[in-house]
């Protein structure tokens, strides 16, 4: 097997599964182990400044050209998500993908099939990894690693291969959107910055949702459903009208471009108080804001009815669309899309309908487009990734390197 795929299979054995119920950073310690195999194998590749700060992972390859090269800046993230079990991960190889059903798991009977997925139809005859079916994979976003680490390691042992400055973290907690919290951009040194973290063969993306999340508490009052009459609130069937009360085609079931929508991620509750776990995205500002308030007039509109406390409201701005920080370096998108054309990838500029690390640090100074990393199906038991995309991505970002080593700012 080729390098990237090795350190692939190593690094989705490592479980790092970050958690929203923690506010340590990184939000788990099990992220600290695989933050402390990047730094040694940094090292290893001759990076004298390799180091963990706040739980990121931080090195820097320096410049082996004089000419006057942007330094650019590789990123991706080490924590997987909390949707789904990311603990004793046993990656599966399919050598020379037939078209047919793949059993995952044979036992629990779960198929990853192309009635389903029918991406998969694109990759007959090639090599795919996949789950057990019993954890997810992990290509979001240790995909994304082992691309830039093979990268950097090929740069390393060819010194012939000129280059400006390359500058690389490996961040906690970006599925918890925290990812950013603690980015050390002055320390980290890089003019602009792509991070890995997209999913499959092509895709390049300069703009994603703007975000929020809304917990929304409901009210309610238990007494003995016997003599229950004119006396008991049910705050679950409270909860039902409220959630009834959004658009139903704006959920991320019935959307897709540009579109944006409500969606509803968890609920806990019982007669007395039930809780609702929503988040909010749309690409247009506007649009965003009356989102929001759709959802606060909402919560009002049924205290009118039930009671002034009966619902109550909390929204937090998560992360914005980073294209208007994107916009005036679009120079970094061109360079990427150049670079998939010279390798022979297709580029796929199109939104992201989420958020990277990239989006925020676009707002702390830093323009970070994001890059695909070959993967599909992410957060579940259904993620596969093709071998041959991320023996692509390396080639782009080799390619990358390459065409800004070419250019002299003096």
């Amino acid at each position: 097997m080729s390098q990237v795929i090795n350190r692939f299979l190593k690094y989705v054995q490592m479980d790092t599964q970050s958690s929203e119920d923690s506010q340590n950073t990184p939000s788990t310690g099990k992220q600290l182990d695989l933050a402390q195999l990047l730094q040694k194998e940094l090292t290893d590749l001759g990076l004298s400044d390799a180091r963990i700060k706040e739980g990121y992972v931080y090195g820097t390859l320096p410049a082996n050209s004089a000419k006057a090269i942007p330094a650019l800046g590789l990123i991706a993230h080490m924590d997987t998500s909390p949707d789904f079990s990311g603990e004793n991960v046993k990656p599966k190889v399919i050598e020379s993908y037939d078209g047919q059903e793949i059993v995952l798991n044979s036992e629990h009977n779960l198929i990853l099939s192309p009635r389903d997925f029918p991406e998969l139809l694109d990759y007959i005859g090639k090599s795919l990894i996949t789950t057990d079916g019993t954890t997810l994979l992990g290509a979001d976003d240790k995909a994304g690693i082992a691309e830039i680490m093979t990268a950097l390691d090929y740069l390393a042992t060819h010194p012939e291969v000129e280059h400006g400055k390359i500058c690389v973290a490996f961040t906690p907690d970006e599925e918890i959107g925290r990812g950013a919290d603690h980015f050390d951009v002055a320390g980290f040194g890089a003019d602009f910055a792509y991070t890995l973290d997209g999913g499959p063969l092509g895709e390049l993306e300069y703009e994603n949702f703007n975000a929020a999340k809304a917990i929304v508490k409901i009210k309610g009052r238990n007494v003995h459903p016997g003599s229950a009459k004119n006396k008991m609130i049910n705050s679950i069937l409270l909860a039902n009208e409220y959630i009834a009360k959004l658009p139903a085609q704006e959920t991320p079931a019935t959307t897709e471009g540009y579109e944006g929508f409500y969606h509803i991620n968890d609920i806990k509750g019982d007669v007395e108080e039930t809780t609702l776990y929503y988040i909010i995205r749309d690409f247009d500002q506007d649009s965003f804001t009356k989102r929001k308030a759709t959802m606060l007039n909402l919560a009002e509109e049924l205290n009118q009815i039930y009671g002034s406390d009966a619902f109550s409201l909390e929204i937090t701005d998560q992360y914005q669309n980073m294209k208007e920080k994107i916009i005036p370096f679009m120079h970094i998108v061109e360079k990427a899309q150049a670079a998939m054309e010279a390798v022979g990838v297709k580029p796929l500029i199109q939104p992201i309908r989420g958020g990277t690390d990239g989006a925020r640090l676009s707002f702390m100074g830093l323009p970070t487009p994001n890059l695909f990393t070959g993967g599909h199906n992410y957060h579940g038991r259904y993620e596969f990734i093709p071998t041959f995309a991320m023996e692509k991505s390396v080639e782009v970002i080799l390619k990358i390197i390459e065409l800004y080593a070419k250019e002299d700012l003096h």
